[in-house]
């Protein structure tokens, strides 16, 4: 129980460390994208698996990939962190055996991936400031985080000439949606 204990504070601080090196670096304007050529199902599944330890009990990621093409041209670093940052999320606002949907798709050059949870949802009058530093919601103030995460995740997305969408219903859950042109 105590080696549990000690492994989740252990976990937490580093992700918090992570938020704020993340932060540094992308406010110092130091961060560059190094854009190669990657299999992206392989990928997602490959951040699928990391998420493992981290999620609650009987919670699973549901992972799809649409579209005959699976190779893109991006920045691996960042859409992983991207991606490790939204399934968290997805993870850390649901309740225990709830699935988390992932699903990727590429379609006429253009990349979509959706991430998709029946949590606590985000009440509507607070998701203007869903990006903002610091910004918590009000129901999710006993879940530990920094208020970093979404805003990190922002500027890594438009890094890479893209987008994210996020939708949300107080007590139904959240969708995170990434939009990246291929074409760049």
């Amino acid at each position: 129980k105590h080696v549990s204990k000690i492994k989740s504070s252990v976990s937490n601080l580093t992700t918090i460390l992570n938020d704020f090196l993340s932060l540094e670096i992308l406010e110092a304007g130091k961060l560059i994208c190094v854009l190669e050529d990657f299999e992206l199902v392989n990928f997602c599944e490959m951040v699928k698996e990391d998420m493992h330890g981290l999620l609650k009990t009987g919670q699973e990621i549901v992972y799809t990939h649409i579209g005959n093409q699976k190779t893109v041209h991006l920045d691996k670093q960042m859409m992983g962190n991207a991606l490790l940052n939204l399934l968290s999320n997805a993870s850390k606002y649901s309740h225990e055996n709830q699935d988390i949907q992932f699903v990727s798709k590429i379609e006429d050059q253009k990349l979509s991936i959706t991430v998709s949870d029946k949590g606590i949802g985000i009440p509507k009058n607070e998701q203007k400031h869903l990006f903002d530093r610091f910004f918590r919601a009000n129901n999710a103030t006993n879940i530990q985080g920094t208020g970093l995460g979404l805003n990190i995740t922002k500027k890594y997305v438009e890094l890479m000439c893209g987008s994210i969408i996020l939708t949300s219903e107080e007590g139904e859950g959240t969708k995170a949606e990434l939009l990246i042109d291929l074409k760049q």
